[in-house]
Formats: structure tokens, sequence, C-alpha cells
């Protein structure tokens, strides 16, 4: 069973470092990315784990580990750790790349806003990395991916602009084209964090997080006919007032069942900063009937069945 707002434990009796997930089925098992937070917010390894069930899961090992410089220095931010299979069978992970530095005020922020690219044989690496970059030199925050006839995107959240769509060259390592500009008017900011894009019916979901550092916030959505637009008002999916049950959307995930129905799991953190190693994770079925997204709480659930795993 699944029980919302714990940790995952793997094999071992470890708690499963799956912080700013990027999760995927690939065959009949689900490949799962995430932050290694055992050594606090600055960057360690990206671990890399299995499940046939969603329940239980397999560490598969370090898929990208630190290196001694660059963008990958263990006094670096290395989040969102989002995997996508390319059509020649490589792997591409994608990544938030950051670092924090001191300004004029005395305060400290995130200064790189890049994103970054790393290529594997398998899902579970070792991955290497290949560069970073601002696509099309905007910034990029917390990201996220999508993939549709062999063309993977970029979702990112510029904070300056909005919350950018960007298409991805053939090869998955850089920016071509910015599709959508998704811009919200009410100040502060222009943009949401965190998104995650599916496409139900027709219609393409755009899933993000309001900007409130490690609080939870209620979070939203915008519909739209095409990747290009026009996007809808933002609207919440979560009851007005549960932070989205208390947490940050990671990951919205279409599940094809046993049964060929299309079903949809939301992945969420729910972060702990004084204990980000042991952050526990919020996992539920989100359904959509009639255009409209609806995350209702369990207090536990059955994914194999739910989600008609076999």
């Amino acid at each position: 069973m699944m029980t919302p707002g714990t940790t995952f434990q793997d094999e071992s009796g470890a708690t499963a470092q799956l912080h700013g997930i990027g999760l995927q089925r690939f065959g009949d098992r689900f490949w799962a990315w995430g932050e290694d937070k055992r050594s606090g917010s600055t960057f360690s390894a990206v671990a890399a784990y299995s499940s046939d069930d969603l329940v239980t899961w397999r560490f598969e090992g370090d898929a990208l580990r630190a290196e001694d410089t660059g963008d990958l220095a263990p006094d670096r931010i290395v989040e969102r750790p989002k995997v996508m299979q390319r059509p020649d069978g490589t792997f591409v992970m994608l990544l938030h790349l950051d670092r924090v530095a001191q300004l004029e005020d005395g305060s400290y922020h995130y200064v790189d806003a890049r994103v970054g690219y790393a290529l594997s044989a398998n899902p579970q690496g070792p991955f290497t990395f290949v560069h970073g970059e601002r696509p099309l030199g905007f910034e990029s925050r917390d990201i996220g991916v999508y993939q549709e006839d062999g063309v993977g995107y970029l979702l990112s959240e510029d904070r300056i602009h909005g919350t950018a769509i960007y298409r991805l060259a053939e090869d998955y390592l850089s920016v071509e084209e910015r599709v959508a500009l998704i811009v919200d008017d009410s100040p502060p900011d222009p943009g949401y964090e965190s998104p995650t894009l599916i496409k139900h019916e027709g219609t393409y979901y755009l899933f993000a997080s309001q900007l409130t550092g490690w609080a939870t916030n209620d979070n939203i959505y915008a519909t739209a006919p095409s990747l290009a637009g026009p996007w809808s008002p933002w609207q919440h999916f979560a009851p007005v007032g549960t932070s989205t049950w208390d947490s940050q959307v990671s990951v919205v995930l279409p599940v094809v069942g046993t049964d060929g129905i299309t079903r949809y799991l939301y992945v969420g953190d729910r972060w702990t900063p004084q204990d980000l190693a042991n952050s526990p994770a919020v996992w539920l079925p989100l359904s959509i009937e009639n255009g409209v997204a609806n995350l209702p709480w369990r207090e536990s659930w059955d994914p194999v069945a739910e989600l008609a795993l076999g």
C-alpha cells in the first residue's frame, strides 16, 4: 500500500533519496531519479531507483556524482533530475544547475539559473555530464520535461519572464525554440516553478507550484489545445487551503494500465529543510474529468489495483 506523507524505504531499509524526483516507465519497470540530500542542500549525487509496483524500490546506484570542480562541484546546487530516452535509445538527464552567492544587500540567492545535460546508455547510469546553458539566454530554475512523437521539451521557470516551454534539439542537448511563455500578471513574479506536463484527450495540462521556497502552497494548473497555446488562466487542482495536501508537485505521470486505460499519478515533495534527506513524499492518484483535474486525499491506496499495473 502507498501511504502519502511518508518516506520511501529501499530494499535495504534506507530512506530512498527521491527528492525533486524524475519518474518514467520503461517497459514493465518504473525508474526514478532523485536528489541525494544526505549531505544537505548542495550536490553530492543523483540517485537512481527502479520498481515494478511504485511501492517497493531497488537502489540502482548513483546515476550522476559530484565532481571536483565546475557545475557538479560539491558546493553547487543540482536539482530536479529528469530523464528522457531519445529515439536512438540514449538516455538524457536534464538538471537545474545553480550556485548560491551573497548579493549586495547581504542576502543569499541562486545566481546561475541554468539547465544541465547528461547522457547514459542505461537508465541507471552512470550519466556523463555534457554541459550547461541558459536556454536561449534566459534564466532556467526548477525544470520539467515532456516528450511527444520523439521530440523532447524542456519546461522551465524563468523568474523574470514566466513559465517557458522549449523545444529541444534533435539530440536533446540544447534548446532550439521557445514554444510558449505562460505569464501570470499578478505580482511579484510572472512564472511558476517545478512544472510538469501531460496530454489528456487532446488537451495539454501544465501543473506547477507557486514560489514559496521550501514552504508548500496551493499548486495550480493551466490547459491548452496545443503547446503553443492559448493557455487558460491558472486554477487549483487540490482543495484551496490544503497547500496541495502539504506538497509541491514534481511529476504528474501518465500510467497505462493492463486494461489499456491511461491513469495519472501525482508525485509531490513535502520538504523538511532541517532534515532534507528524510523529507517525505505525497503520491496520489490524480483524476481528470470533463477537462477538470482533481487531487483528492487518500490515507492509503494500492497503486497496483488503482493504476491497473497487473
